[in-house]
């Protein structure tokens, strides 16, 4: 054997059978290929008949299984249906019977009625939707009907006038926390304390039960009826309990004829009923109103407004026709009086009556507080008149204290009995001036013009010694009263000791006159007494 190098041939032979069998193994493969591409086709014949075969059996297995879930469907839909009958059924039971024996349950019952509605008109298809959605709705007039009278029967039930001694309580009350809380300032009223201040309008229990019902109104539209029941009953009350204290509407004419003790009588039950009308019963018609009429969509302002405008226009009608009646004198402390209650409520009034609907009222209240004001204001400057015109001719014999400076100093005290009011009342309608000194103005030219009067009224006497007592005396008592009151502390000392210093120069001019008389008496007597010696 031939070698062509060391270790060549083995090398050789090797790669040989090596290349050898990879040719086998190329051959099987193809073989194995072409028995696999045979099998595979003779697999797919034998999977198209076996499908072919299974086929209408599949077609059956579909059906019946549609079928199942076809009558799945119609028995659920009809356990539904039948569900909503049974509550339809049992709902209308409750209905039927009404609200007053259990709210909670009769509301209930409504709102599945309103289930049903809802049920049916989202499956509209149902053959029994159209009957059983006009039972219901007829169920749904008849749960309106019954909780709309159920709403007026609470209403008139619990919409009762408050006792007059009940209410004078409640303000009596109301006052006392209101000055304790001015003379200690930061401390609380107690609950029990501050309860006791507002009278019972509602009970707490039944409030509840009429914002539920009031809540339903609205939901079923019927919101006009709610806001008239609400209106008429609680305006009623207002006014049985504003007649039961004795607030009467009184015209012009009425006013001017009535006595003083009987206007008197009625200024004084104004004033009360004013006070108890903001401070104790609209202050709580406000409170009911808003906690039956909680988170409900309803025009509680415009209700609360109308339902108070009757009995707040009828008082404030009457403080209006006494300001315009005939003025005097002597009706002036009793605008003051009503005066003084006006600016005290004022604030409250604010609160009260805010808002548009209200805006009637509030302003009412303003132009009144103005008028009462005004009228005070004129009669002090037409007393002031009056006191330097008064011409009575009736003249002291004596020289004594003229009842005409009984009846000023007199009026002057009464005055000073509404000092503060008075301050208030200058305050408002005076700029650039302190109320106290612009009050002493005002008694000042009073005391003035009497002073004034006095001294024409001195000129009455034919003897100069008389004339000097009347006005020694007059003065005197003048000083002595506005020393002993508390005038002392608006004129002041120097007023008082200007005054008496007038009076100890009309006792030295009496004096003096009484003297010269005493003199030409003396002179007389001499010239007598010389004559009858002469004689002798």
């Amino acid at each position: 054997m031939e070698r062509t190098g060391p270790g060549l041939p083995e090398g050789m032979e090797a790669l040989s059978r090596q290349a050898s069998a990879l040719r086998e193994a190329l051959e099987r493969s193809e073989e194995n290929t072409q028995g696999m591409v045979a099998a595979l086709g003779s697999f797919d014949s034998r999977v198209s008949a076996i499908e072919a075969s299974i086929r209408p059996a599949q077609v059956r297995t579909q059906a019946i299984t549609m079928a199942h879930e076809n009558i799945d469907r119609t028995i659920e839909n009809a356990e539904a249906i039948l569900a909503q009958f049974d509550i339809v059924s049992r709902a209308e039971v409750v209905i039927l019977r009404g609200p007053h024996e259990n709210l909670k349950i009769f509301l209930e019952a409504v709102d599945l009625l309103k289930g049903v509605v809802n049920f049916f008109s989202l499956n509209k298809n149902f053959k029994s939707c159209e009957g059983v959605l006009n039972q219901v709705n007829n169920l749904l007039t008849k749960s309106a009907l019954k909780i709309e009278e159920e709403f007026r029967q609470l209403m008139g039930t619990y919409s009762k006038p408050i006792e007059p001694n009940h209410l004078f309580d409640c303000l009596l009350k109301h006052l006392m926390v209101s000055r304790r809380d001015s003379e200690a300032v930061g401390e609380q009223p107690s609950k029990s304390f501050e309860t006791a201040i507002h009278p019972t309008l509602i009970p707490s229990g039944i409030l509840p039960l009429l914002h539920d019902i009031a809540c339903q109104l609205v939901q079923d539209g019927n919101q006009q009826s709610c806001y008239r029941i609400y209106r008429d009953a609680r305006g009623s009350a207002l006014e049985l309990s504003l007649r039961n204290l004795g607030i009467e509407k009184l015209s012009k004419d009425d006013v001017e004829r009535m006595q003083r003790v009987a206007l008197q009588v009625n200024i004084g039950t104004w004033t009360q009923c004013m006070q108890i009308t903001v401070k104790v019963l609209l202050a709580g018609e406000r409170k009911i109103c808003n906690q039956i009429f909680d988170g409900i969509t309803f025009n509680k302002e415009q209700c609360f407004a109308e339902l108070a405008k009757g009995s707040v226009m009828t008082l404030l009608s009457f403080g209006d026709t006494v300001a315009r009646s005939k003025r005097s004198h002597e009706n002036l402390f009793i605008l003051l009086e009503m005066y003084g209650v006006m600016h005290e409520l004022q604030s409250e009034v604010e609160v009260i009556f805010q808002g548009k609907f209200c805006s009637e009222m509030r302003e009412a209240a303003l132009n009144l507080t103005k008028s009462l004001a005004q009228v005070a204001q004129e009669i002090l400057v037409d007393f002031e008149d009056a006191v330097v015109k008064d011409s009575s001719k009736t003249n002291m014999q004596n020289g004594t204290v003229h009842p005409f400076t009984f009846e000023v100093i007199k009026y002057v005290k009464s005055l000073l009995d509404y000092q503060s009011t008075l301050k208030i009342l200058f305050q408002q309608s005076e700029t650039g001036s302190e109320t106290e000194s612009q009050l002493a103005v005002v008694i000042m030219k009073i005391m003035q013009a009497l002073q004034n009067n006095l001294n024409g009224k001195s000129k009455q006497y034919k003897d100069p010694a008389l004339s000097h007592i009347f006005l020694m005396n007059n003065l005197h008592y003048m000083v002595t009263s506005v020393r002993r009151s508390q005038a002392k502390d608006i004129l002041g000392d120097d007023w008082i000791q200007r005054h008496r210093k007038i009076v100890q120069q009309n006792a030295n001019q009496y004096k003096r006159v009484a003297w010269a008389r005493v003199a030409l008496v003396r002179q007389h007597h001499q010239m007598l007494a010389a004559v009858e010696f002469q004689g002798v």
